[in-house]
């Protein structure tokens, strides 16, 4: 259906940044994850499809909460998908969005400070 962006580098980056480099196929993975949710509409469909009831929504669900055309919102859903933050599943005509939460976790840890008592309170 979709191509999915392998995150073979993400399993091996999950400890923070502060902690040790990362090395080039790390950053390069990690960058097109990160690049995926860079634009405010992807950030808002990814955050509309994490807080939907049930933890999924229907592409009818979201194309309204945008001033955008169907298509463009196709189009950044597509992004999401090849990311690998979300997954789509065609019920009948339309297609229900879900959210990795895995994939969301392993970003996180990635930012998380190397001693989380270091952090200022």
């Amino acid at each position: 259906m979709s191509k999915q962006l392998p995150l073979v580098a993400m399993d091996a980056c999950c400890s923070p940044l502060a902690r040790e480099p990362l090395s080039e196929p790390q950053a390069v993975e990690l960058a097109k994850v990160f690049k995926s949710i860079s634009d405010p509409i992807r950030l808002r469909l990814l955050s509309l499809i994490a807080s939907h009831e049930g933890g999924e929504a229907c592409v009818c669900d979201l194309t309204d909460a945008f001033d955008v055309t169907g298509p463009t919102i196709s189009h950044h859903l597509k992004v999401l998908r090849e990311s690998g933050l979300i997954d789509g599943e065609r019920r009948g005509t339309w297609v229900y969005y879900r959210v990795h939460p895995e994939v969301l976790a392993r970003l996180s840890a990635v930012l998380v400070p190397a001693d989380p008592a270091a952090v200022p309170a």
